[in-house]
């Protein structure tokens, strides 16, 4: 049994890891990525067993989603945003559906029940936000199409998952139907009543602060985070997420000057809580079963990484976009997501989904993360670049 460690030793353990084994990824061009999911399969409960409490470590990382959605909305602006969701709804919709279907196909070839297969197929329709937007450089991300046509889709798929994941909460209740419709019907309604709630909050209360106290930048720090946070928790409040309600958070600062100096502050307190994502991402892996089903989930990592590059960019390109960029987001699209691991874990409470489809998923989205940050990092400009050439901010 693992030896529970403070808070502390665990956070020394992870930081140290990590440096150590990055050090070693950087050395040979690899993402850095790649090394904190390493440490957190090598420390965690189902190898060393160093780190034991990861459930802990794994809450504590959400907030790194929540802060990288913030600062991905406060340099946005809402119509473009709402001119790049048009144009993108039918492209976000086509490919979903057919990662949907292949990863079915590929869990029916290997024997899984018509319902576990579906499971399989439904977590191959998304693809991760924190690769796509982490793997991004600032100029792109917020001053290029590029970014904008990434941005874009993976909103979109955030909200098909959300719908996703009220349908799985619903299962096993007498009323399934009728529950998941209400819930859908909430959800329709829930997304414009946070946008008002947050625009008459930011106009008459956030900064009507700013403006009192704008000197006083430890103050300014500190409302920021309590904004984020408490916006991100009335979003999960009314039924969303915590990342939208964090993405509304940003946005309807945008327009404000003091979102150039939040985006700056906020910056190395997301990558502290992101690094803690993977490393929990990597300790969650149940090694014993994973052995059992490496083989289907290798395949079906093998499959996203060779179809949704290609499936994204026939798509995009569809719409008029350029193929070069249509490429290029392909390749940045091309794992799956963070959605998966929720998605499956909401599964295991049904007594109709087995652990062994829910292992296979997991390791499958680990692989395509590590092999979708690779490609990136060797190919595109990003932050986190093993090549000068390459490395962007």
């Amino acid at each position: 049994m693992a030896e529970q460690h403070s808070i502390v030793v665990s956070l020394f353990l992870i930081f140290t890891g990590a440096a150590v084994v990055t050090t070693l990824a950087l050395y040979a061009r690899q993402a850095l990525i790649i090394g904190y999911i390493f440490v957190g399969v090598a420390f965690g409960p189902w190898a060393l067993g160093w780190v034991g409490d990861t459930e802990l470590i794994a809450d504590i990382a959400e907030i790194g989603i929540i802060f990288l959605l913030f600062l991905l909305g406060l340099d946005l602006s809402p119509q473009k945003m709402v001119q790049m969701l048009r144009q993108t709804t039918i492209v976000t919709l086509l490919t979903s559906t057919a990662f949907c279907l292949a990863g079915w196909a590929l869990a029916r070839a290997f024997g899984f029940p018509n319902h576990e297969s579906l499971l399989v197929g439904v977590a191959a329709m998304f693809s991760s936000t924190i690769i796509g937007l982490k793997l991004l450089p600032t100029t792109v991300l917020h001053h290029r199409h590029t970014g904008e046509v990434i941005i874009s889709v993976l909103l979109l798929q955030d909200l098909i998952a959300i719908l996703v994941l009220l349908a799985l909460q619903g299962l096993g209740g007498e009323e399934v139907v009728d529950t998941v419709l209400l819930d859908i019907g909430l959800l329709i309604l829930a997304l414009p009543a946070l946008i008002g709630i947050a625009w008459l909050l930011e106009r008459y209360v956030l900064m009507t602060l700013f403006r009192r106290f704008d000197r006083v930048q430890e103050y300014v720090f500190l409302l920021t985070i309590a904004w984020c946070l408490g916006i991100a928790q009335l979003g999960k409040f009314i039924g969303l997420s915590y990342e939208i309600g964090a993405f509304i958070g940003g946005i309807v600062v945008a327009a404000n000057p003091v979102a150039q100096f939040i985006t700056i502050s906020l910056k190395p307190l997301r990558d502290f809580f992101l690094v803690l994502f993977f490393f929990a991402l990597g300790a969650s892996l149940d090694l014993v079963v994973a052995r059992e089903v490496l083989l289907p989930a290798s395949l079906l990592a093998a499959l996203m990484l060779a179809l949704k590059p290609t499936v994204f960019r026939f798509a995009i390109a569809s719409v008029s976009e350029s193929p070069r960029l249509a490429w290029e987001t392909g390749w940045r699209l091309g794992q799956l997501s963070e959605f998966a691991l929720l998605i499956t874990f909401l599964a295991l409470q049904s007594p109709f989904i087995g652990k062994p489809v829910v292992i296979m998923i997991q390791l499958a989205t680990i692989i395509t993360f590590i092999g979708s940050s690779t490609i990136v990092v060797l190919n595109f400009p990003t932050p986190v670049a093993a090549n000068d050439r390459l490395r962007r901010d």
